[in-house]
């Protein structure tokens, strides 16, 4: 059972840890390293692109994104005032356009941008088919799709707690998602921190819109709404929800934290053996 994996539990979770997410979040679970790794395989290739941002939250990796290209061709999309709120205050992000929205309804007609990044937000898509026809609806036909997000793991302690609280999709999960969205030319590439030791961990993934238009892939509507308004029975099934995946989230932090540790204390051995080797 997933506790945390909807849109509403995900606004109020990150309502609070947008404050340190930047500085003791990210350092362990999506660092800069990995995000140039993951970008390079967007085809960034001329600065003049446009680029959506979707669940851009605090901007982490739209500061990647406008490196490549010029920031007042990107927007950033999240569904959380508060994590675009922290973004404001980043300088390099001042010409970049911040509106509210959600991934699997965006706000923009068909065909408006030459490029779709999303990193990180699918965790929390109730129908992640439907986002990825988003992605593919708002491309224009030529363009590509890049999506950022983890993999089911092979620990099964690892496993048993992120399943708790977030989707971590197969390998094949995503390639049919973007198949059956109507891309083509797929390529994937697998990205990891540090301290990680196994089988996966997380995947970037890029695919090209052929046909201008909508996904051909037709759905039915969708199965959470944001905007729609608390009533007792939904308060009722949110309260645990929130509460069990905001504690299984808050296991990841400080075991990343040690991991990190541990992985940069087997470097440092490593490399202190090397020299000594050389001596």
């Amino acid at each position: 059972m997933r506790y945390l994996q909807h849109k509403k539990e995900a606004f109020w979770f990150y309502r609070f840890l947008s404050r340190i997410y930047d500085e003791w979040v990210n350092p362990f679970f999506w660092n800069e390293p990995m995000r140039e790794e993951a970008l390079d395989l967007g085809y960034f290739d001329n600065p003049e692109l446009t680029v959506i941002d979707v669940g851009a939250g605090t901007g982490f990796t739209t500061e990647g994104i406008v490196q490549r290209v010029k920031p007042e061709n990107v927007v950033m999309v999240d569904q959380n005032p508060y994590q675009l709120e922290k973004a404001l205050k980043k300088k390099s992000l001042d010409k970049v356009k911040k509106k509210i929205g959600d991934a699997e309804d965006l706000p923009f007609p068909d065909d408006s941008f030459d490029r779709y990044v999303s990193a990180g937000s699918i965790e929390y898509w109730p129908e992640p088919q439907r986002g990825i026809c988003e992605a593919y609806r708002v491309i224009k036909p030529g363009g590509f799709a890049l999506l950022i997000g983890p993999i089911i793991t092979s620990n099964a302690f690892t496993r048993a707690i992120s399943n708790i609280f977030m989707l971590f999709p197969t390998v094949q999960d995503y390639l049919t998602w973007y198949k059956r969205a109507g891309f083509v030319d797929i390529k994937i590439k697998f990205i990891a921190p540090e301290w990680y030791e196994g089988k996966g961990y997380g995947i970037a993934i890029v695919g090209r819109k052929p046909k201008p238009g909508k996904s051909p892939l037709e759905l039915g509507p969708k199965k959470e709404d944001v905007k729609e308004p608390f009533s007792l029975k939904r308060f009722l099934v949110f309260v645990p929800r929130f509460l069990m995946g905001s504690l299984a989230g808050g296991v990841f932090v400080p075991l990343a934290g040690l991991l990190t540790l541990n992985a940069r204390k087997k470097k440092y051995q490593y490399m202190a053996k090397k020299r000594k080797m050389r001596q």
